[in-house]
């Protein structure tokens, strides 16, 4: 019946391939291999062909970035060589906070800010910053009714200190208590997702593997349209290790056609969307699935007349 009827079978095929890619929904992504960190973390001359790291940062190319040692008055840093353009994009760190004793400090940061490599006294990284500072503080200073460790977001306005003395309450964006990311028996992992003027989502992975924990969903978010990506960490009197094992960074885009839009009204909903920019930007995923399916019709349409052709001389005699 195959055989009589190949066009049958050749929609068939199209049919199944254009539900499987409607199946991986109407957002992609594109690896950002500029802003991603992976083991061996350094090539063959010693040096990393992305990101630069200063101050008491040590690489173990074959298990983490170490930013601090578990001593104390150690600070590190880790920044990306150039700049992150993405308009939307995701953001995955796995890392892993620990140490022996049962009083620790002070924690550690992500950045996404205009200015790079430069160290201060935020985490081991400047004050002042212009863009987003993403802090996973573990020593309490001064917030009564916060449960620590803590994670905070602030978005800097390269004018603004941070408020070190209450634990960025002045500054605070947005926060999310997460009392089990140090010493945990797995490493922890966190998940930035950025749609540029419309979203700002994090999630955290540090209570069970493979179960992703809501921190905060914020509207109407807008970063700088240049930044950088970094991380730093700093130890004082107190200390702990704080160590970088993976970076992954993606572009997200939305192929031409899609409906999906993003809420921005909804803070406390999971943000799925792009911008006009980024769906400008997908339609060359589209035309390459439609690319394929071309050669799938052409292909399926020669063997089909083919075996037609076959069967049709041995018809005759």
């Amino acid at each position: 019946m195959l055989l009589q009827r190949p066009w049958n079978w050749l929609w068939l095929l199209a049919g199944s391939f254009m539900a499987s890619a409607q199946q991986e929904g109407d957002f992609k992504s594109i690896p950002l291999r500029t802003h991603t960190l992976q083991q061996p973390y350094l090539d063959s001359d010693m040096q990393s062909r992305w990101f630069d790291f200063g101050g008491d940062t040590l690489v173990r190319t074959d298990s983490f970035i170490r930013l601090t040692a578990d001593k104390p008055s150690r600070d590190g840093w880790l920044f990306s060589r150039v700049p992150l353009t993405a308009t939307n994009f995701e953001i995955e760190v796995e890392f892993k906070i620990h140490g022996q004793g049962n009083l620790y400090g002070d924690g550690m940061a992500m950045w996404i800010t205009k200015q790079r490599a430069q160290p201060g006294k935020v985490f081991g990284s400047m004050d002042k910053f212009e863009g987003l500072g993403l802090f996973f503080d573990t020593y309490k200073n001064n917030r009564p009714g916060v449960v620590f460790p803590y994670v905070m977001a602030m978005l800097g306005d390269g004018e603004t200190e941070y408020d070190k003395g209450n634990d960025g309450k002045a500054n605070e964006l947005a926060g999310c208590s997460a009392r089990g990311i140090r010493n945990q028996n797995f490493p922890t992992k966190a998940k930035l997702t950025y749609f540029q003027d419309k979203q700002l989502t994090l999630e955290l992975q540090y209570k069970t593997e493979d179960e992703w924990t809501p921190c905060f969903s914020l509207p109407n978010i807008k970063l700088p349209s240049v930044t950088y990506l970094g991380f730093s960490a700093e130890t004082g009197e107190l200390s702990d290790n704080h160590d970088i094992i993976s970076v992954s960074t993606k572009n997200l885009y939305q192929p031409a056609g899609s409906n999906t839009k993003i809420s921005n009204k909804s803070p406390g909903t999971r943000p799925f969307g792009a911008s006009s920019e980024a769906r400008e930007g997908g339609g060359w995923g589209w035309f390459f699935v439609k690319f394929i399916i071309f050669g799938l019709v052409v292909t399926g349409a020669y063997v089909g007349f083919t075996v037609w052709r076959s069967q049709r001389n041995r018809s005759r005699f």
